[in-house]
């Protein structure tokens, strides 16, 4: 049984243009600090946002995917596939599956937050494939209910996000004040992001931005202190394919 939390204030950071676009990141670059190494097939996890609105401009990606989940406000993005700037809204996402070359930039407009988030899809095999990207609606995630938690189903369980990646489950959970059960699959490790609110995972307290990860663990209690927003990637213990960061001798 392993419940590892790792707060806000131990995690890396980062910054664009003089400080007007912030992010902490609970998995970040290689020298950027923080306590997390890339694990399974996810290599780099940061929250950014920005107050003023601020533009990353035009970079390039290969090989890996690029998941942008609008958690608050609105954003838009560029990419060299198609050459037209685009918007995003809170609850939208998006999927950049960078393959054999993109180029993209994003402008976080005042107020926005954002999720940006890598993972390896095996390397060896998206390397040789034609970039390409996907843009999600918020109405296009299903939602259900379960145990009194109310879970929108981004990746997995018959929801709309493509990814090759494998194995992987991706989720935002809202929870009202009390206890509530979560059931885990013992052949993943389960990483939680706290968006908002405070609560404990089985008697381990987060706040909000904290992050945890969790192993071997079948059952997992919440107690929500307040109403709550906890964001849920569930990946494979092991993938099937080494990694790029196992290849690098960048894991944890």
């Amino acid at each position: 049984m392993s419940i590892r939390v790792i707060p806000k204030t131990a995690q890396a950071k980062g910054q664009f243009n003089g400080g007007a676009i912030l992010e902490n990141k609970p998995i970040g670059f290689p020298g950027e600090g923080g306590q997390i190494r890339p694990y399974s097939n996810l290599f780099y996890w940061a929250h950014a946002w920005s107050d003023q609105g601020s533009t990353i401009g035009e970079h390039p990606h290969r090989g890996f995917e690029i998941m942008s989940f609008v958690l608050k406000g609105s954003i838009d993005h560029y990419d060299s596939k198609y050459k037209a700037w685009k918007p995003l809204k809170a609850g939208d996402a998006q999927v950049i599956r960078s393959g054999n070359g993109i180029s993209h930039a994003e402008r976080l407009n005042a107020g926005a937050h954002i999720f940006q988030i890598w993972v390896d899809p095996n390397l060896n095999q998206s390397l040789q494939k034609e970039a390409s990207y996907d843009d999600y609606p918020a109405e296009s995630f299903p939602e259900t209910i379960e145990n009194g938690m109310r879970i929108k189903h981004y990746h997995g369980n018959g929801a709309s996000m493509n990814l090759d990646a494998e194995g992987l489950e991706i989720q935002e959970i809202q929870l009202q004040p009390g206890t509530h059960q979560l059931s885990l699959a013992p052949d993943k490790v389960h990483s939680f992001y706290l968006i908002s609110g405070a609560l404990s995972l089985n008697n381990h307290s987060l706040q909000q931005d904290d992050f945890a990860l969790v192993k071997n663990e079948a059952t997992l209690e919440i107690k929500a202190d307040t109403a709550s927003r906890l964001f849920r990637i569930s990946a494979p213990l092991q993938p099937s394919y080494l990694t790029y960061a196992q290849m690098q001798g960048m894991r944890a």
